[in-house]
């Protein structure tokens, strides 16, 4: 999977998608003090999927005038935010075979949500 990983998330978080073989880019390497749109471009243009803990993006992407085709979002929502309970989420989503592209996901520990923003 290709990714794109917002500065919010812990890296060692990023680590560990990296250890499983995705190709992450990492805002807090690549992208440092970016505005959340120009992140969601970059994701756009390089065909990544956006990983964030920031609901910003949510809002962002649904009220874009374009819909995203060859991005998506993953919202990671867990209270509260350590690291411990953010890795497994994490997991579980590159254990799942879907495509993320044209959507926006919602995962927590109870449900795991996508909305599709596109036609197929």
């Amino acid at each position: 999977m290709r990714l794109l990983a917002d500065e919010n998330l812990p890296a060692t978080a990023i680590a560990t998608i990296r250890a499983k073989g995705h190709d992450v880019l990492s805002a807090r390497e690549s992208c440092r003090g970016w505005k959340d749109t120009e992140i969601l471009e970059r994701a756009e243009s390089d065909g990544r999927i956006v990983l964030t803990l920031d609901k910003d993006f949510w809002q962002i992407a649904m009220q874009r005038r374009i819909p995203l085709s060859k991005a998506g979002v993953i919202l990671v929502r867990v209270h509260p935010a350590t690291t411990d309970r953010i890795e497994p989420l994490i997991r579980r989503i590159l254990d799942i075979k879907q495509d993320w592209a044209g959507r926006l996901s919602v995962i927590s520990t109870s449900e795991l949500q996508i909305i599709q923003l596109r036609e197929n």
